[in-house]
């Protein structure tokens, strides 16, 4: 009632012989909605594979994905066999804000196909995120050499060690 997630199960048995990152298929398809709303998910580990010794490799499922998921994981303590319906990994369901986000972008730099049934890459568009704030840290600043003064109007950088001003 309260789980922010919902669990996945493998759909086939896998035994992982060494320590190399192997391709799980799970019983859930893409994509997560049957709305007008599109969502996407992070997929992550459940606490008990981990204590199983059974590393997922956390990753994003695009809103637009439709084929079978299917995890990235491995052992340490190989050989591991991970049975038919074993629950180790979960999904946490996001909503696919990006498209109220970004601004068009030119028809060169944009990529238009689709998702599909196509994982383990990307065919997101390419983008550069800004924050555009109505409150920057702008302060009047009063720099004092011997008998000179100027005062001016800074942008300053909270996180910087050293300020140089020229």
């Amino acid at each position: 009632k309260g789980s922010l997630g919902f669990d996945l199960a493998t759909a086939v048995e896998i035994t992982m012989i060494d320590t190399q990152a192997v391709k799980i298929p799970m019983t859930a398809w893409g994509p997560l909605h049957e709305s007008k709303y599109q969502l996407g998910a992070l997929l992550l580990g459940r606490y008990s594979a981990g204590m199983k010794g059974i590393i997922v490799i956390p990753r994003l499922i695009d809103a637009d994905f439709t084929g079978q998921i299917q995890i990235m994981a491995y052992t340490l303590n190989p050989p591991l066999v991970i049975p038919t319906g074993s629950r180790i990994a979960q999904l946490i369901p996001l909503a696919n804000l990006s498209a109220q986000m970004l601004a068009p972008l030119p028809e060169e730099m944009n990529n238009p196909e689709e998702r599909g049934n196509q994982g383990f890459g990307s065919t997101g568009d390419i983008v550069c995120l800004t924050l555009n704030t109505k409150e920057r840290p702008v302060k009047v600043i009063t720099a004092t050499h011997g008998s000179d003064s100027i005062t001016f109007k800074a942008l300053l950088d909270t996180g910087a060690g050293i300020t140089i001003l020229s």
